[in-house]
């Protein structure tokens, strides 16, 4: 039976799988116990000795435990996701390829409950879709339409650990939220 991919191109892929972990700040039991698991089967993913990770299937539910996506997948691997690559110019000019990364939104803080991480007046860049790494900024998306400030810590495939006002945790149901996202710029107005 022949085969699709060679074994290079199963390592190179389960790096960029180790990468996108490594950048969720992950452990491999962790990233395993997401999607049902060990840790050892999921390091069999990232050295490329487990059959599948070429599988879109796959892709997508690995990924997914990462809070990430096969497109994210694919740009650690350093390929353009397909949708997104523009065709070659013909001739001798390139356009080069053609990234747009998902909206940057902004939200300016009205409370000093994050200080001094962040204080009222502050702007903050969020990138919805982007998941946050323990300690970074994170805006949440209730379920009711709510946005809520906080510190990433944790989560798991019930609720996400945050820190926030007064510096204390706080555990929110996944259940009552639509969606996390990273921080990525505090702007000082």
């Amino acid at each position: 039976m022949p085969r699709f991919e060679s074994d290079s191109d199963a390592r190179r892929l389960g790096e960029a799988l180790a990468a996108l972990r490594r950048d969720a700040n992950l452990s491999q039991a962790e990233a395993g116990e997401r999607v049902g698991m060990t840790s050892q089967g999921w390091g069999l993913y990232e050295s490329g000795k487990r059959p599948g990770l070429f599988r879109p299937d796959v892709q997508r539910r690995l990924t997914a435990a990462l809070g990430a996506s096969p497109e994210a997948l694919a740009l650690k691997l350093g390929a353009p996701p397909a949708s997104r690559a523009e065709p070659a110019a013909s001739g001798v000019e390139n356009r080069g390829r053609v990234f747009a990364g998902p909206p940057t939104r902004r939200l300016q803080l009205s409370t000093d409950d994050l200080a001094p991480w962040a204080a009222s007046g502050v702007v903050l860049e969020y990138e919805p879709g982007r998941w946050p790494r323990r300690g970074q900024g994170c805006v949440i998306e209730m379920a009711d339409g709510e946005l809520r400030v906080r510190l990433y810590e944790t989560g798991d495939a019930d609720a996400v650990v945050v820190r926030g006002v007064a510096g204390g945790e706080e555990r929110i149901e996944r259940s009552a939220t639509r969606q996390v996202s990273a921080v990525t710029a505090r702007l000082d107005v």
